[in-house]
Parts: C-alpha cells; structure tokens; sequence
C-alpha cells in the first residue's frame, strides 16, 4: 500500500519528523547537524518551509515514516527561483518507494509556486539518495569535497540539480503559502 503524502502540520507532525531526523544526526554524516533538533526546532522549520516552498509527510496505518521538503538555494536575490530540496525517511524505509511519492509530489508543488531549479546536495556515499535523485532527472553538477567534519572524518558532498522549468523567459515571482490559499 502506497504511503499517503500530505502537507505537514506545524503542531501535529513536528515530534515525529524530529523522532525520524535523530538517527540521521546522531549516527551518520548523511547529515552535517551535530544535535537533533527539538520538536519545537522542527516544527519552526515546518512553519518556515511551508510559508515560503513546502514540507510534506508520508504516512502509513496513520504513522509518519518520511517527509520531504524544500527551503532557499541560498539567501541573495537572484537565487529566489532556485530551490533545496531533502527527503528523509524512517530508519528501514529506504527503497520502499516512500521517498519517490514525496517526490512526486513535491516537485510538482514546487512548480506551481513559481521555482525553476531544485538542488540536492548528498553526503556520498549515499546510493539510496543518489538513486532516488537520479530517478527524478537530477544530473551531478559537482562535489564539495571534504567538506564537512562529522564522525571523525571529512565527508564529501556531491550536488545535483533538477530544472523544474525550461525555457530562458524570464521567471514570475515565487509564490508564498498565504498567497495560494
């Protein structure tokens, strides 16, 4: 049975995107955070994403096992059509398909509120993720390399990139959550 993918709630789904983030923080470098955020932490980031991109959960028998979700390339103007994107999921739901139907849908929301590029940037190694991602047409653009200082090793962390929108016309502005109610 498929998972069903829904707007995440601020109130009702911050403890267990924060219970499903913890491993990622405490036991890998998939991540560069070195202390899980507190429910209260993610659920600001929940406000946050969806005010401005969008932030999604999977949920199975009416349990959250993944969400995903897309915040700013980065804070100068000219980057506001471009976008970050992450999926993570319960510690053994990997390749069961719930990150692609975040994905599904996502991307296309993505669309509709006006972003033209999604970036995904991936501690390698990560087969899962670069998988996931490839899957979706994001081609490599480059690799940060030794990066990052996690678990006593530098990482490397590879960048691919998606355009959600072709064409050189120029772009609209980026629509808000508040403007598409």
């Amino acid at each position: 049975m498929p998972p069903l993918i829904r707007d995440a709630d601020q109130d009702e789904d911050a403890a267990a995107c924060a219970a499903i983030y913890r491993p990622y923080v405490v036991d890998t470098a998939i991540t560069f955070e070195t202390e899980p955020p507190t429910v209260a932490e993610m659920a600001r980031r929940i406000e946050a994403a969806t005010r401005s991109h969008a932030w999604l959960v999977a949920e199975v028998d009416g349990d959250i096992i993944g969400y995903a979700y897309a915040g700013p390339f980065a804070a100068r103007p000219a980057y506001r059509w471009s976008c970050e994107v992450s999926v993570y999921l319960e510690v053994g739901r990997r390749r069961t398909g719930a990150g692609r139907a975040l994905y599904q849908t996502l991307l296309p929301r993505l669309v509709e509120r006006g972003y033209r590029v999604a970036v995904a940037k991936t501690t390698v190694p990560n087969e899962a993720a670069m998988g996931l991602h490839a899957a979706f047409g994001f081609r490599p653009v480059g690799v940060h390399r030794r990066i990052g200082w996690k678990n006593d090793a530098w990482h490397d962390v590879a960048i691919t990139q998606l355009d959600l929108v072709t064409g050189d016309e120029p772009p609209g502005t980026p629509h808000q959550r508040a403007r598409l109610r």
